[in-house]
């Protein structure tokens, strides 16, 4: 039986993959390999109208203590890259049974989002770098790790089997009881609601990876922690498939915002007359350039025309940083009249 939408060849990564002793899920850059079987091919033709969960199979492969199957549920989630049609493969949502059941590093989780390379296994890698990169920012910020998925189909009259590179990414719910705080639901929050310092500090981030393609006020890839509900909340980005220094093939600037490319870069933050206020968090930002420039200098993952782009477009960025007039022309972006800074992106009222 033939899996839908493969409409590229993804190349595969080889690394050396360790085996995965008492670790915490995330507490580990050993790359997981993880084997998935039941029903993949109704599951990838799942694309449309609401997501149903298929029963599935996972086992954890390379491991010391055998190989247990797990039966857990899949189905596909996300709005662009699942219901566009553009996606080789649409991204999951693992559930897995009362936590109580879950064994190993499993045990304590109820969801978790699996990352699939939609245009190739390049493009997720530099996502997943991405979030490495906030990670050095904030560490309260979601977690990942790296997987090579087998997918093991049941479905049809003949078996199939494939192998390929996606991510695990923390689920909020766990970054709460990570961190001891507490999310924020669906109320309306206003950007200069947020704690101020953590505002600037995710939304220079954004600017640095060139990412437009989000929102404080719809929760548009954005999750709101608090440490009470006395506190201003603090932001934290994910998805960042549309930043610029992912630019996967698909990525394109909202048509609202004016921009030529993702790789643009256009400040999203609210209005901050005083550029005094920004000065500690681009001095955080300095004091941190030389682990940004060591995660991808550092790689052996990513392959050397992905480290060449990713470090010519922090050297951009960095570069920005030493031009005073250029650098408060674009942060002021959002006060000048009529500017597409703060405009509402079709689409995020719903």
């Amino acid at each position: 039986m033939r899996f839908p939408f493969l409409f590229f060849l993804v190349p595969l990564v080889v690394w050396s993959i360790v085996p995965i002793h008492a670790q915490g899920l995330f507490d580990s850059e050993a790359v997981l390999e993880i084997r998935l079987k039941g029903d993949v091919n109704t599951l990838f033709k799942d694309l449309s109208g609401k997501p149903e969960y298929l029963p599935f199979e996972l086992l954890l492969e390379n491991q010391a203590s055998g190989n247990e199957a797990l039966p857990i549920k899949v189905r596909t989630r996300g709005h662009f890259r699942r219901e566009m049609g553009i996606c080789s493969y649409p991204p999951l949502l693992l559930n897995f049974p009362e936590k109580g059941e879950n064994p190993g590093i499993f045990h304590g989780y109820d969801k978790l989002k699996l990352v699939m390379p939609c245009k190739g296994e390049r493009y997720l890698l530099r996502e997943y770098y991405v979030y490495k990169a906030y990670q050095i920012l904030n560490p309260d910020g979601l977690r990942v790790r790296l997987v090579r998925l087998t997918l093991e189909d049941t479905g049809g009259k003949k078996e199939k089997t494939e192998t390929l590179t996606g991510f695990l990414l923390e689920e909020e719910e766990a970054v709460v009881q990570r961190t001891g705080l507490e999310l924020v639901e669906r109320d309306l929050i206003r950007p200069h609601q947020t704690d101020l310092e953590a505002y600037l500090r995710m939304s220079i981030f954004q600017l640095m990876i060139g990412n437009t393609d989000w929102s404080i006020e719809y929760r548009q890839n954005i999750y709101l922690l608090r440490k009470s509900e006395n506190d201003r909340p603090i932001p934290i980005p994910y998805d960042f498939d549309h930043a610029g220094m992912v630019n996967a093939p698909y990525a394109k600037p909202a048509p609202e915002l004016e921009m030529s490319a993702v790789t643009e870069r256009r400040y999203r933050g609210f209005c901050v007359e005083n550029m005094a206020d920004f000065v500690p968090t681009l001095d955080t930002f300095r004091g941190h350039r030389d682990a940004f420039y060591a995660l991808y200098n550092g790689s052996s993952i990513l392959d050397e025309k992905d480290i060449k782009f990713s470090i010519q477009y922090l050297d951009e960025f960095f570069k920005l940083l030493d031009q005073p007039k250029k650098l408060e022309t674009l942060l002021k972006y959002p006060c000048q009249p009529g500017s597409t800074g703060n405009v509402i992106i079709k689409g995020l009222k719903q």
